[in-house]
């Protein structure tokens, strides 16, 4: 063991004291000549070193424990004052800091045979537990045979505490076949150890256990480690039972409870019991709010997670950096600048703004929200960027088509030696189709086929398919396609727009079809792509069934953009009195491109009389836009 290698009774080295002496010598101290060694001077003495240790004046307390031995060898309770002393002492090593003086004295109390005493062996065990040195700590609890739980509780909670779950399962067990009788605080460290491996069976063990012993089938602290454990585990039926039965729930009970469903994603459930914990007018705490706030920004309520973030604050809770994220993330959602902005100053005011996290978050919001100019100032006051981070702006940018600087800050990535993730290169590759510089999309592409970790991304071959549908290349995108195992409808809507801009309406049609088949529903973008496909290729009777399907079966209401493509569908067939009805009876008001599209149409197949009236249409939209 490594504490034996270094355990010898030397000296003391004490940095308060000018020059190294031992600790355990005489010490020139004068004494009235009647002055007599007895057990009240003993103790006056004793209650000095506790204060001077407890104080951190350790040279002073260990020059009076020098005094103890020598006073306190003619009495009886000649062990008990040194093992007290001791105690004290090794707390204030262990406060200090101070490890080579603890292990002095731990030396010195093995050399006076007071190394298994029942009062310094829980301080032992703290002590290494402190320093990191848990196999000692275990190996002084496995030798002292002393019945009372308080040592094994700390070498528990140790192991726990150092993630070594196994072992504090096993301390607990070698625990039991020394005949120690686990108490309150021995159960909940053992029982967050079965919650962390997962170990149901033995949790149910030890559940049983406690249930054998009458003290603690109520004792609330041991209640909430077994509804924690259930819960984690899995068994929620079990930790919903347990508890209910709690008669006085208590703060830790609720949070708990809560965090398991909230763990599950069980959010309906968290959030009733939420309610339910302010109805009781329980105290709420910052982990608590942000697990409904955070539960509120997954289940897409924006703006009940901002309203909880209001009542924080009214509520005088402290936010915290995990709150200040999920209010920018709730702000950036609903692009909800102004209240973005007041988190920003709170993030100041708290400090918040220190994480890197929060200014990640803050590069988001103002990037959604189209400020670049605020996302550029707080990117550039990231020091440690990491893949995140350049991730926020470059998106940004990237939405809104200023591609050179997308371009710029991407090269900047990868001259500053970060690798680009599956997001970098699918905010990247629409750039590239946006701007037909297939050059770099090309050397993007190959960059992903030489990494193992981007194949078969989804997003980056979505990004792929539409970067070469965009460009003309449809058999490329087509190749894609076919290879990909999983296709979603990001996938078929990229491949129909390809197909129909190419004037290639009944593949586009077949991939159509071959969507519904795979149960994948259409929406609004998809159901442009594929009316937009028809109208090109002039397949009207599919383009009008399309139509009508967006209602009846697919439960889309029509947008002007939708009724845009049948007046395209229609005024490329030559039905032009089709689409002078659609213009009449859609609802909308017609925009300058649709009555454009109408003329152009009417030019084509010489139709003067509709012409002349969308002639005057335009006109008069022109002329309102111009006032």
């Amino acid at each position: 063991m490594k504490w034996k290698e270094s355990i010898k009774p030397p000296p003391l080295d004490v940095r308060e004291k000018p020059e190294p002496q031992s600790c355990f010598a005489n010490e020139t101290i004068v004494l009235l000549p009647d002055e007599k060694t007895d057990k009240c001077l003993v103790d006056c003495l004793a209650i000095t070193l506790k204060d001077s240790a407890r104080n951190g004046r350790l040279f002073k307390a260990l020059r009076i424990f020098s005094l103890i031995q020598s006073h306190a060898l003619a009495s009886s309770a000649y062990p008990v004052f040194v093992v007290d002393s001791l105690s004290s002492l090794l707390l204030s090593c262990a406060n200090l800091e101070l490890l080579p003086q603890g292990k002095q004295l731990h030396a010195q109390a093995i050399t006076w045979g007071l190394h298994k005493s029942q009062a310094l062996v829980p301080k032992l065990v703290s002590f290494y537990t402190t320093f990191g040195f848990i196999d000692e700590a275990q190996y002084i609890a496995a030798e002292s045979n002393i019945l009372h739980p308080l040592p094994w509780n700390v070498l528990i909670s140790s192991y726990v505490s150092e993630g070594r779950y196994n072992e504090a399962i096993f301390a607990y067990k070698e625990m039991g076949q020394k005949r120690v009788i686990p108490d309150r605080f021995t159960y909940p460290s053992v029982l967050k150890a079965c919650a962390e491996q997962s170990n149901l069976e033995f949790g149910r063990e030890v559940h049983e256990l406690i249930n054998a012993t009458s003290s603690l089938k109520h004792d609330l602290f041991v209640q909430n480690a077994l509804v924690s454990m259930y819960g984690k585990c899995g068994d929620l039926e079990t930790a919903r039972s347990i508890f209910e039965e709690i008669p006085d729930k208590d703060e830790v009970s609720w949070n708990s409870i809560i965090s398991v469903y909230a763990s599950r994603g069980m959010w309906d459930q968290a959030f009733e019991l939420f309610e339910s914990m302010r109805v009781a007018d329980m105290k709420l705490n910052i982990i608590t709010w942000n697990t409904i706030a955070g539960g509120c920004l997954r289940t897409g309520n924006f703006v009940g997670a901002l309203k909880l973030m209001r009542q924080m604050r009214t509520g005088g809770v402290r936010l915290d950096h995990v709150a200040v994220i999920i209010g920018l993330g709730a702000c950036s959602r609903i692009r909800e600048l102004k209240s973005g902005k007041v988190i920003h100053g709170f993030a100041i005011r708290n400090a918040s703004i220190e994480y890197d996290h929060v200014k990640n978050a803050l590069i988001t919001l103002y990037s959604r929200c189209g400020d670049l100019t605020h996302a550029y100032v707080v990117f550039r006051l990231v020091d440690g960027k990491n893949v995140i981070t350049w991730n926020s702006i470059i998106s940004g940018f990237a939405k809104r088509d200023m591609s050179e600087e997308a371009f710029s800050l991407f090269r900047e990535l990868l001259l500053a030696k970060i690798e680009p993730n599956y997001v970098t290169l699918a905010c990247i590759l629409p750039i590239c189709a946006r701007v037909a510089n297939l050059k770099h999309g090309r050397e993007i592409h190959g960059y992903i086929a030489t990494r193992a970790e981007f194949r078969g991304n989804l997003l980056l071959c979505n990004a792929l398919i539409e970067m070469y549908s965009r460009t003309g290349r449809v058999l490329i995108a087509r190749r894609i396609f076919d290879s990909m195992e999983k296709r979603d409808l990001v996938t078929y809507t990229s491949m129909i727009s390809g197909y129909g801009s190419q004037g290639r309406g009944g593949i586009a049609v077949e991939l159509f079809e071959e969507m519904i088949k795979y149960n994948i529903k259409p929406d609004d973008v998809a159901m442009v792509a594929i009316l937009s496909a028809c109208g090109r290729s002039r397949l009207v009777s599919q383009g009008r069934l399309f139509f009508e399907k967006m209602v009846s079966a697919y439960c889309i209401t029509p947008g002007l953009e939708h009724f845009a493509c049948m007046v395209d569908l229609y005024g490329r067939a030559g039905l032009l009195k089709k689409a002078k009805e659609v213009i009449l009876t859609m609802g909308y008001c017609p925009t300058e491109q649709m009555w454009a599209m109408l003329i152009g149409a009417c030019r084509v197949h010489g139709n003067m009389e509709i012409g002349e009236w969308a002639a005057e249409k335009l006109l008069e939209v022109s002329k309102q836009r111009d006032r």
